[in-house]
């Protein structure tokens, strides 16, 4: 018998559309390695058994299965966005559990391509810590259990990086796909604004907060975020010479990134040169107050998604998080200072397409309940390991986390490839030279 858990969503998609497997059998199996497995990872919230088998009843009988890029997929969902029937909690005891009456916008696109959704993952409370631990659970790395699976799509991370689905859906709002992804070894890109429908939460994090996928290949992320743009970003090319900057550095004024992360971009920088990129040494223009920009932004975009919570309901580390931001909300909704960041990067941009930075500046913080831990440990915990991702949101351009190679302990290293408004199918291609190059292990030893 054909095992299907550990397959790419692209040949799940082909094998339904050609009729040799049922998407029943499909889900079936992802259902069952659920049911074995998550007990460890702690990647779901909540799994659409019964009905996850009925929609893969439904899309057997579908006139155009054929036709279909996800036929049969397997989808896991983080758990801030409305899949019909099902209540997205956010991660709270706060929030009402109340089911949705309609998809959100991405799960509805993700659906009408053939993807079948076999529940909603874990999150940290109101997507906002780098860790994803709350009143629902702790997600692992399926890598190593006794390390966070990162936040705030971690859940969703760790469901892919076990081999429970194939893809997830998940969303970045400073970094909350890439950390995740870099922690978790998988292929990952935050799409620049306006690319694929937001809708998070209340407001997007001031559009800050984008939706985009979780794969272990770079195949399944250009299938998926081809559904979820509505437009189809093609085969990456791998031919064409891209003026590549490496830089190592954080741009947080007192964090360092080791060695094992500064190696990899090096590592990394070679095989690009060596592929034909013009690869050169450039450090980004980051202003010192951007550590500044980012905690006013990431604070009152809390505030607003935690305006009419009851706070008693609240972790405390969520509370004081929405006291500091409401503070600074005035001062975000009519401020210009995401406007200064990107005119002082855009000329940075000019000369180069694409930047390669590393994902993360150190591995992710041991599992545990982080979110009964004070704010300031949180927030100092979170900016230690990522802070390279935050400014891409404050700019709104789009960035990848691709693997590349392993750390010390034995968990997954990554790379950080950022480009300007529009380049999605570039980062694409250079993670898909990557890939090619330097090949990566797609799922964890977990079973």
């Amino acid at each position: 018998m054909t095992s299907w858990a550990g397959r790419t969503a692209a040949d799940i998609a082909a094998a339904v559309r050609e009729r040799r497997v049922a998407p029943r059998e499909v889900v079936a199996e992802h259902l069952d390695r659920i049911a074995r497995l998550d007990g460890r990872v702690g990647a779901f919230r909540t799994v659409r058994a019964e009905a996850a088998l009925a929609e893969a009843d439904e899309l057997a009988a579908r006139a155009d299965l054929g036709e279909l890029p996800l036929a049969g997929v397997p989808l896991a969902v983080k758990d801030n966005l409305a899949v019909r029937g099902e209540a997205h909690l956010d991660g709270s005891a706060a929030t009402p559990d109340t089911p949705a009456d309609a998809d959100h916008a991405t799960v509805a696109r993700l659906r009408a391509a053939g993807a079948v959704v076999v529940g909603l993952t874990n999150v940290p409370e109101l997507c906002v810590f780098g860790t994803t631990d709350g009143v629902h659970g702790i997600s692992r790395n399926p890598w190593d259990t006794r390390r966070s699976a990162g936040g705030s799509s971690g859940g969703s991370a760790a469901a892919v990086a076990a081999g429970l689905t194939p893809i997830a859906l998940g969303n970045d709002g400073m970094g909350s796909l890439r950390i995740p992804a870099a922690t978790c070894g998988l292929v990952t890109i935050k799409p620049g604004f306006g690319v694929v429908p937001a809708g998070i939460g209340h407001g997007d994090w001031f559009g800050m907060s984008e939706n985009g996928p979780l794969a272990t290949s770079v195949e399944d992320v250009r299938l998926m975020l081809s559904a979820l743009a509505g437009t189809e970003f093609g085969q990456p090319e791998q031919g064409g010479a891209l003026r590549i900057a490496v830089s190592r550095r954080s741009p947080l004024i007192g964090t360092t990134v080791t060695r094992p992360y500064t190696n990899a971009v090096a590592e990394a920088a070679g095989l690009l040169a060596g592929a034909g990129h013009r690869v050169r040494r450039a450090e980004p223009p980051y202003p010192a107050s951007i550590g500044v920009t980012a905690l006013r932004h990431w604070t009152a975009g809390t505030a607003v998604d935690a305006a009419g919570l009851d706070p008693a309901l609240l972790a405390r580390r969520t509370r004081v998080h929405a006291a500091i931001g409401r503070r600074f909300l005035s001062g975000v909704r009519t401020g210009d200072s995401r406007d200064r960041l990107r005119e002082r990067l855009t000329p940075f941009f000019a000369e180069h397409d694409v930047l390669l930075t590393p994902a993360l500046a150190r591995r992710a913080p041991r599992a545990a309940a982080w979110h009964e831990r004070g704010w300031l440990s949180n927030a100092l915990a979170g900016s230690a390991y990522s802070p390279l991702t935050p400014a891409w949101n404050l700019t709104g351009w789009p960035a990848m986390s691709v693997p590349f190679g392993m750390l010390p302990s034995g968990t997954p290293c990554a790379v950080q490839l950022v480009g300007r408004p529009g380049s999605e199918a570039a980062l694409m291609a250079v993670a898909a030279t990557l890939e090619t190059l330097r090949p990566w292990q797609r799922t964890a030893p977990v079973g």
